[in-house]
């Protein structure tokens, strides 16, 4: 019996279809161990930084069983993904239990085929790569412990950096002071409607935005009494090219823009996509299709759209750094149309079939046209129209949702006089650079050499998870705390937070995974020079204000002048005289109560409890915090949440509004013993509607306030009547 080793418990169901019965499986469920939290037991520094690893507490059970059935097998069998973080965690495995000679396979997708290959050519753990990780994580935990020690010290305890979190935290901070300074300029849109012969109506628009009313107001005068004359007909035949398959990034992008997914989403699905048999790896560099892959396409697009569809093409390095090692991203079987569990999944399937499918066809042919109209005047700015007109639309076939708006342009022929119907002007206001979206962020980290494909995800999500960031709609906003910190680093470790360093950096990494490189020397190379820089900066002061507040905010308390500072939940302004006097506003110039004591003693330890302003509202808390940590909500602020709504579990709490890490939800007033909980605010009514899968019974369910276009749907997510727009 050989024992086959793999990451994802997921992946044993499908495997386990193509190995058969001398086969058994087991899952390290990802990695199985790590360094330990304490820098100076984790790396030997002075012993060319040899890390020191430890089984992590919650994987001791899984490496035990892992250890006795390979002491049953006949055979071990390594096979994690096939990457840098696959081949540290085949060897990390095979440490732990003690395999001298571990077998290793890769398969860049799991079907019968590509596992059954890779099945007879097994081969050993690639130590390059393993030791590309290894310099990695070593990298990252010196560059974050020793960095984020500094700015505990000299900004606020708990604050952190991280050797690529850091510089994308600097790139939304430098777009975000972009948007501080912009002054917005006034200016004018001007459009004419006009006739042609065949007295069809069309839009004409200036071609310039002037900034002077006068200019405006000229323009106008002279296209109510002058001619419109047709002084050029401009047509353009071009080719649109297909995109390349998809790799990690670009995945990544599109079904940001396209599905509404998140980074971490993106993958999440993609994960259970290939971990079901039905993509290729996710994590990946490269846009090639092997030949197996061309020869499904091409039989794919000349069977659903005809042989002048079909052009092979083959796409070269895409990005700074790329490993091209892998395959792109493309389904496992072109043939396979529509696949995937959820909706999700089917989602995310059908973009990754049509953009490899696409990728295998025609350029599309456009037809692009330009008409330039003049007015008698010659010296005021001219108007024009585009459009574009698709002749043959070869790839856009397979993949409809690239294609462009066209407008269609009427026929006109050079020296037409236009036949004049109306002239507008339109005031606006030019807008500042947007804030990232999460698309945004990873093309421009890609685009900067900063992070690798497989990185991004985990970027987006550690600045935010850090509070660092925000979402403010699909945006990524930096909040007080990000400011504070991405400042502090700007100013005195610019240079590690650089592109350029970031970028060498990565660049190090990946000669470490070819064997150009040295792992220690590497090390080496970037610690000494690092500690100095930290140890340089120990005697900068202590960041306790960020800077002056506005003159017109006056302490509360002894009508001092006020500082703004770094609290936990952003900034506020404080007294100037602190610790003296302990006035505070917050940062619209709100009065910020301090703790008031209350006659009531602590359940827990006995002291007397206050009264706190926090960032939800009034708490009550123990004075003795932070050693006991005893906290209950207001009565009074309880009492404003209440719903007035019996919980339809226990029939004796209240439907109570409650906060948690997603937001406000409404839950039951006797909760943890009554678990009863939706998502929105409850509306009084039950849901009347009448399930078949309850022999005609009414439903029975709260229902709960919803949007604009409904009103009030039912709570119950198992009721047709939750989503009343797809009744």
């Amino acid at each position: 019996m050989k024992l086959v080793i793999v990451e994802s418990p997921a992946k044993i169901k499908t495997l386990s279809k193509y190995l058969g019965k001398d086969y058994m499986l087991e899952a390290s469920i990802g990695h199985i161990r790590d360094l330990p939290k304490s820098n100076k037991q984790a790396i030997d520094i002075a012993n060319d930084f040899k890390p020191f690893y430890v089984i992590s507490p919650d994987k001791e059970k899984v490496v035990k069983h892992i250890e006795m059935l390979a002491k049953k097998a006949d055979e071990v069998i390594l096979a994690t993904d096939p990457d840098r973080e696959g081949e540290a965690i085949a060897w990390h495995i095979a440490q732990s239990i003690g395999l001298k000679s571990p077998t290793r396979v890769t398969f860049n997708e799991i079907t019968e085929e590509a596992v059954l290959e890779a099945m007879k050519h097994p081969g050993k753990i690639d130590m390059k790569m393993k030791t590309a990780q290894e310099a990695r994580r070593v990298l990252d935990r010196l560059f974050g412990y020793d960095l984020s020690g500094l700015i505990w010290k000299k900004v606020r305890y708990g604050l952190s950096a991280g050797r690529v979190q850091s510089p994308a935290l600097r790139i939304l901070m430098e777009r975000e002071r972009e948007i501080r300074a912009f002054v917005p300029e006034k200016y004018w849109v001007i459009t004419a409607t006009v006739k042609n012969k065949e007295n069809k109506e069309f839009i004409l628009i200036c071609s310039e935005e002037p900034r002077d009313r006068k200019l405006v107001n000229k323009i106008i005068k002279a296209g109510k009494k002058e001619n419109w004359t047709v002084t050029n007909v401009k047509e353009t035949k071009a080719k649109r090219n297909p995109y390349a398959p998809f790799r990690t990034s670009t995945l990544q992008q599109t079904a940001s823009s396209r599905l509404g997914f998140s980074p971490s989403k993106t993958m999440m699905v993609a994960q259970k996509l290939y971990t079901a048999g039905l993509i290729t790896y996710m994590r990946t560099d490269s846009t090639n299709l092997s030949k197996q892959a061309q020869g499904q396409i091409a039989k794919v697009v000349k069977k659903e759209y005809g042989e002048k569809y079909y052009a092979p093409k083959v796409f070269g390095k895409q990005s700074k750094g790329a490993q091209e090692a892998h395959e792109a991203i493309r389904p496992s079987n072109a043939g396979k149309l529509i696949a995937g569990r959820s909706a999700d999944e089917k989602k995310l399937y059908q973009l990754i079939w049509r953009r490899a499918v696409a990728s295998q066809m025609s350029p599309a042919e456009i037809l692009r046209t330009k008409i330039i109209v003049n007015l008698d005047d010659k010296k005021l700015p001219f108007f024009a129209i585009n459009g574009s007109q698709i002749l043959f639309d070869g790839w856009l076939k397979a993949d409809p949702a690239s294609r462009s708006d066209d407008i269609e342009l009427p026929a006109v022929k050079v020296g037409e006089k236009l036949k004049f119907i109306k002239i507008e002007d339109e005031e606006k206001e030019t807008s500042p650079p947007p804030r990232y979206s999460e698309a945004g962020l990873v093309k421009e980290l890609e685009k900067r050499g900063i992070g690798r494909p497989s990185t991004y995800a985990s970027i987006i999500k550690t600045i935010q998870d850090r509070g660092y960031v925000e979402k403010l709609g699909s945006q990524l906003k930096p909040t007080d705390t990000g400011d504070v910190v991405s400042t502090f680093l700007e100013k005195y470790f610019a240079k590690y937070i650089s592109d350029e360093f970031t970028s060498e950096m990565e660049t190090d990494l990946d000669e470490i995974a070819e064997g150009k490189r040295e792992y220690a020397k590497t090390l080496k190379e970037f610690y000494g020079p690092f500690t100095k820089d930290i140890k340089a900066k120990e005697d900068i002061p202590k960041l306790t204000d960020i800077e002056k507040a506005d003159a017109k905010y006056k302490c509360p308390e002894c009508k001092a002048s006020m500082v703004i500072k770094l609290g936990k939940n952003g900034k506020f302004m404080s007294c100037s005289k602190f610790p003296k006097c302990k006035g505070a506003r917050t940062i619209e110039g709100k009065i910020i109560e301090g703790p008031k004591e209350l006659k009531e003693k602590c359940p827990k330890c006995g002291k007397p409890l206050v009264l706190r302003d926090g960032r939800f509202g009034k708490f009550i808390s123990c004075s003795g915090y932070p050693k006991c940590k005893f906290i209950k909500e207001d009565p009074k602020e309880a009492e404003k949440k209440k719903t007035g709504v019996k919980c339809p579990k226990c029939k004796d709490g209240e439907m109570t509004e409650k906060r948690g890490r997603f937001g406000i939800f409404y839950a039951c007033s006797n909760y943890p013993d009554c678990k009863y909980a939706i998502n929105a605010k409850p509306t009084g009514k039950i849901c009347h509607y009448k399930r078949k899968d309850k022999d005609g019974k009414e439903c029975g369910a709260l229902m709960m306030e919803g949007t604009k276009t409904i009103p009030e749907r039912c709570s119950d997510k198992k009721c047709p009547n939750n989503r009343p727009d797809r009744l």
